[in-house]
């Protein structure tokens, strides 16, 4: 598919300019208190967008940094980009972070590659012909109960405002499952829950750009994806619930309980 070639290669490159300043001064701007910009958001969102123009000028755009650009009439083929999804581990030199960019089709995300600079490990997948890592073939876990999943998840930036919902929702699936885990970036959440590396994940308050390539790539490998309502996902929604399917029905009950 020539647009995942297209992100592919692009999230690959724009991953060569998150490793040029992994260890040199990054410029960090606060757009808030918790949610940091540097100079490789805005550098490897220009390299990308600009890559896109080359190819499809009439394309519309959505990017975390620049926000939605629309061009001529054919709206109906969306980039969706995150430039660097974990800014404030990359702002620390912590090693997880990512390039995600998907294709949304007339509201339909039908492809995505997200690239992990840290371990060089690209994630792609196109709707209806599975998602690989590296080439190779993903799948999710067979793990089947809850108390034996590992589970992954991230706060929303402005949870200082309203603790009590995130920390519930933590509580409830610590007391719950095995383990639960905090990593800092949405799209290799759902990566690593589609390479099987855990079982589960849940989130609030995200944005498209968050799980547009993520979320079609924990899809194809096997992954199960809704609201906490047991409704269909978006990326517009603001709340995602994702597993390997095996689990999806004890995660919902323990999010029922914990908003009771």
């Amino acid at each position: 598919m020539e647009y995942l070639d297209l992100a592919i290669q692009l999230a690959r490159n724009a991953g060569d300019i998150l490793k040029h300043y992994a260890a040199r001064e990054k410029q960090v701007e606060f757009k808030g208190r918790a949610n940091l910009v540097t100079i490789a958001d805005k550098e490897s969102e220009a390299f990308i967008i600009r890559g896109i123009r080359e190819r499809y000028p009439s394309h519309s755009i959505l990017a975390e940094e620049s926000g939605t650009a629309e061009s001529g009439d054919n709206a109906k083929v969306r980039w969706v980009i995150d430039p660097l999804d974990g800014t404030t581990n990359f702002a620390h030199q912590y090693p997880f972070y990512c390039v995600s960019i998907a294709v949304e089709e007339n509201g339909i995300v039908t492809c995505g590659a997200v690239y992990d600079p840290c371990r060089d490990e690209m994630f792609s997948a196109a709707r209806g012909s599975g998602a690989f890592m590296n080439g190779e073939p993903l799948r999710v876990s067979d793990v089947d109960k809850l108390a034996h999943a590992l589970l992954l998840t991230g706060f929303p930036y402005d949870f200082r405002e309203r603790i009590e919902i995130p920390l519930a929702l933590f509580r409830g699936f610590l007391m719950e499952s095995q383990a639960v885990r905090r990593g800092g970036s949405a799209a290799l959440d759902l990566c690593h829950m589609a390479a099987g590396r855990c079982d589960g994940f849940w989130e609030l308050k995200l944005q498209p750009w968050d799980t547009a390539a993520g979320s079609v790539i924990a899809e194809e490998s096997g992954g199960r994806i809704t609201d906490f309502a047991n409704g269909p996902y978006a990326i517009y929604k603001k709340e995602i619930l994702a597993s390997n399917g095996r689990i999806h029905e004890e995660m919902l009950a323990v999010l029922k309980l914990a908003a009771s």
